[in-house]
């Protein structure tokens, strides 16, 4: 397989959408947004013709761009799936690539008062969009949402919310029952936070403003921790309560008596 892009049968038309309900968000985020959009092959050929969408939504720590990149021997989402539909095997759709990155590397796809109105933007204002604009069938029967990791989680908790706009979902490793995934990697982090900040997050963001991130040990483990925290564990203020408050000392002591023991 050549590393270099290859041709559509289809196309990708980009965009950037503005958003009042993003405006004045507590992290200071740009309120104007990426937005991709899919066109199938013969769009233009069948000008009455009306397409079912697929809203496609990223995991932690990526952005709409990032759908661009290649790695040797593979073909980036987006070829994949033209290549779908060029076949002609599969009914042409629209399919929508939705940017909801913040400043701590992701949203989770929720209204959060530690990040943002993200779910109520996809809903409420990217889908209208779109279907104003484009020949999309404008029925929750032909509305469907995917993603991967915490992309799936918003995949899987967007059509309960709104079943009136997603009547289909596909959910790729998505994010869930956090109180046993994370039940070991809690205490290891705790400890690193701990040992490089003396337990203070304000001193890991002073110290990650004054330098490339992801250039010392632990800054993606640390921050991920933070915006989940962010995301679901966030008072109406925005004062964000990170989970090692009530657990972490509790895990991280019984973590070291474990590893005490076997040694």
């Amino acid at each position: 397989m050549l590393p270099w892009a290859a041709d559509l049968v289809g196309r990708i038309e980009r965009h950037t959408i503005g958003s009042r309900l993003l405006r004045g968000n507590p992290l200071g985020d740009p309120p104007v947004r990426p937005l991709w959009v899919y066109v199938p092959p013969g769009y233009d050929d069948e000008p009455d013709r009306r397409y079912p969408s697929i809203y496609v939504i990223q995991g932690y720590s990526s952005h709409v761009g990032m759908w661009s990149n290649r790695v040797p021997f593979r073909q980036p989402f987006p070829e994949l799936a033209d290549a779908v539909f060029a076949t002609g095997d599969v009914p042409p759709a629209m399919v929508v690539y939705v940017d909801a990155w913040t400043a701590y590397g992701g949203s989770q796809h929720l209204d959060s008062p530690g990040t943002g109105r993200y779910h109520s933007y996809l809903c409420e204002e990217v889908v209208p969009w779109v279907d104003a604009r484009y020949r999309t069938i404008s029925h929750r029967d032909h509305r469907t949402i995917t993603g991967k990791s915490s992309g799936g989680y918003g995949a899987m908790i967007t059509p309960m919310l709104r079943p009136d706009l997603f009547g289909a979902l596909a959910t790729h490793a998505g994010d869930a029952l956090f109180d046993t995934t994370y039940r070991a990697e809690i205490p290891k982090r705790v400890r690193l936070l701990r040992n490089q900040y003396d337990g203070s997050y304000e001193r890991f963001f002073s110290d990650l403003r004054r330098r490339v991130p992801g250039t010392r040990d632990g800054d993606l483990e640390l921050m991920e921790i933070y915006a989940y925290a962010a995301a679901y564990s966030a008072d109406e203020d925005g004062t964000i309560h990170i989970p090692f408050d009530e657990v972490g000392a509790f895990l991280s002591d019984v973590w070291e008596r474990w590893l005490a023991w076997d040694q």
